[in-house]
């Protein structure tokens, strides 16, 4: 039993009719990280999350929460949960507070004065008697995380929080998140289309595509990947550093585990380079530049135009 693994999925499949959503996901959420779940429209985000917090049900396969399964487990594990899902459902001639406690009491939560320690929490406890519909989008999104956060989760899934919102908006709820995450220890997720804000968010990548995981990397591991670089692939690759090192003057590059060398210096030089590497006997199988933004990462990944 691992108690920084909060979600565990194993061979997860969900199927409407003749369409498979989800195919065979398997993931792990540790605690402390923030998440990004990144996928076209369709590509089974949405279906995972709900999964995740008890909305829907899996055809086959099986989750685990806080390390605990079966269905009357997970049910009371989802109480350690947050979430705002497809947008939050407000009463519009109500007040911040009094949608809070409409919610408070459908939910069972016993702790009312948790209403106004979660209204300080996102930026909202001095907006006096103002009335939901008098509200920016900002401001909704705002209570939805509110909403979210009533029961201390310990846990927090967040579907699409920043959609809609202007650039000041987008930063506000960025900035929420992270305070969040860093001062109250909590794990989230979060699904988004926005990738550059994504970037500047997430501490991990899942990349879903047709209901499948292709990639589940560190920021770390993301920024390696995007990091623009000079791909190299020749028939020898300890003369091909020795010549790098010797003759462009340079140990900025890497090796990596399939041969391919990353050359992070003289990007504005990839033909100098590939002669020198030629001149001292080495054949050139590739000689390419590579990285950039998470946006045209994840389009190569998945192999054609990103739809949001």
């Amino acid at each position: 039993m691992n108690k920084n693994i909060l979600v565990q999925t194993e061979n997860l499949n969900k199927r409407y009719r003749d369409t498979l959503v989800l195919d065979n996901v398997n993931l792990s959420i540790e605690k402390g990280k923030i998440y990004a779940l990144i996928g076209q429209n369709g590509a089974g985000k949405t279906t995972l999350i709900r999964i995740l917090t008890g909305l829907s049900f899996q055809s086959s396969g099986e989750v685990e929460l806080f390390s605990k399964k079966g269905i009357k487990e997970l049910e009371k594990q989802r109480k350690r949960i947050g979430s705002l899902i497809e947008g939050p459902t407000l009463y519009s001639s109500m007040t911040a507070y009094e949608n809070l406690e409409a919610e408070r009491i459908c939910r069972g939560i016993p702790n009312k004065e948790n209403i106004e320690k979660v209204l300080k929490l996102v930026g909202i406890d001095k907006i006096g008697r103002k009335k939901v519909k008098d509200f920016s989008l900002g401001m909704k999104q705002r209570l939805g995380i509110a909403m979210a956060l009533l029961n201390n989760p310990e846990l927090l899934i967040l579907d699409e929080p920043i959609n809609g919102l202007d650039p000041m908006g987008i930063i506000e709820i960025r900035d929420l998140i992270q305070n969040l995450n860093e001062k109250k220890g909590i794990t989230i997720i979060i699904s988004s289309h926005i990738l550059s804000e994504l970037y500047q968010l997430a501490t991990n990548y899942i990349i879903i595509d047709k209901g499948r995981i292709l990639e589940n990397i560190t920021l770390g591991q993301l920024d390696e990947k995007c990091k623009k670089h000079i791909a190299i692939k020749v028939n020898d690759v300890p003369l091909a550093t020795t010549v790098i090192e010797n003759n462009l003057n340079t140990s900025n590059f890497k090796v990596m585990d399939d041969g391919t060398i990353k050359l992070y210096d003289h990007l504005d030089k990839v033909s100098e380079v590939s002669s020198i590497l030629s001149q001292n006997g080495l054949i050139i199988m590739q000689i390419t530049i590579l990285g950039d933004s998470l946006e045209d990462y994840f389009v190569q990944l998945i192999g054609g135009k990103f739809n949001d």
